[in-house]
């Protein structure tokens, strides 16, 4: 069947419809749907008053309501396909982070929520983290792309600029209430999947007087040292899924020590975009 446009405005202004110069008679019971593009007009998805007044009803819309909903659109709208003959893989937990973020924005206090938080945030992070996972395998030559915890920082730019924050009684700090965001989505994530009581043993080796250091720059075969020489962590990162390559286990390794570190089971230092963690 051939596929045809119908001018929206001609329909409402004029009440005339032609298809290829022919006019057609609507029926009575027709449903109209409208949309404003977000980049000609509020930057918000929402359609604009001038339009929305030329309809006599109320629209109504909703977010999705799950964080499996959240990551199905996601993953629909963005590529994990390889790049230059890298893979993509992206462990279940960093999808969850990127949705509940988007969650956590819908529900906090820092964001205005007349303004909304799209399902683009969501979609622009998700690129956003693969794109930074993706210059580090660039760059130190890893043979595939896995996002971590430490890619989190480069969601600034994607996520700022499609939020509208609050700044009533405080100074304005665009960092601040998005970091607050950020591990939010991160604890509720790793208590979706762990338990601080199972990882003692991980505590203990800190409290012992060890340290680890982390980067979004550091190979991922550093990280197997580490995994070696704490009890207790590998057996946490077996609790998270299938990870047999290094850059799923530095990935595995960088969401236990944040979620111990957000259960205030570790101090964090961060200088130089090293993070180092320690008892």
């Amino acid at each position: 069947m051939e596929k045809v446009q119908v001018g929206l405005f001609n329909l409402m202004e004029e009440r005339d419809v032609q298809i290829k110069g022919y006019k057609i008679r609507l029926p009575v019971d027709v449903l109209f749907v409208a949309s404003a593009n977000p980049e000609d007009y509020t930057s918000r998805g929402r359609i604009i008053t001038p339009l929305k007044d030329r309809f006599d009803v109320q629209i109504r819309t909703h977010y999705p309501r799950s964080i499996t909903d959240e990551i199905a659109i996601m993953e629909q709208e963005v590529s994990t396909a390889d790049r230059d003959s890298r893979p993509v893989r992206v462990p279940s937990f960093m999808k969850e982070i990127v949705a509940q973020l988007t969650f956590e924005a819908r529900a906090a206090n820092e964001v205005n929520q007349t303004s909304g938080v799209s399902v683009r945030v969501t979609i622009n992070n998700y690129e956003t983290l693969i794109s930074n996972a993706e210059r580090r395998a660039v760059k130190l030559g890893e043979r595939e792309i896995v996002p971590r915890i430490s890619d989190l920082h480069s969601l600034s730019a994607s996520t700022l600029g499609k939020l509208e924050l609050e700044y009533a009684g405080e100074e304005k700090s665009e960092g601040q209430p998005l970091e607050r965001l950020v591990n939010r989505a991160v604890l509720a994530r790793f208590d979706a999947v762990l338990r601080t009581d199972r990882l003692k043993k991980v505590i203990e080796y800190f409290e012992g007087g060890w340290g680890v250091e982390v980067s979004d720059l550091m190979r991922a075969e550093e990280y197997l040292e580490g995994i070696r020489a704490i009890p207790g962590l590998r057996e946490a990162i077996d609790e998270l899924g299938a990870f047999e390559t290094p850059a799923l286990m530095a990935s595995a390794t960088e969401f236990v020590l944040e979620g111990l570190h957000l259960h205030q089971k570790l101090n964090k230092d961060t200088e130089g975009g090293r993070v180092t963690y320690r008892a």
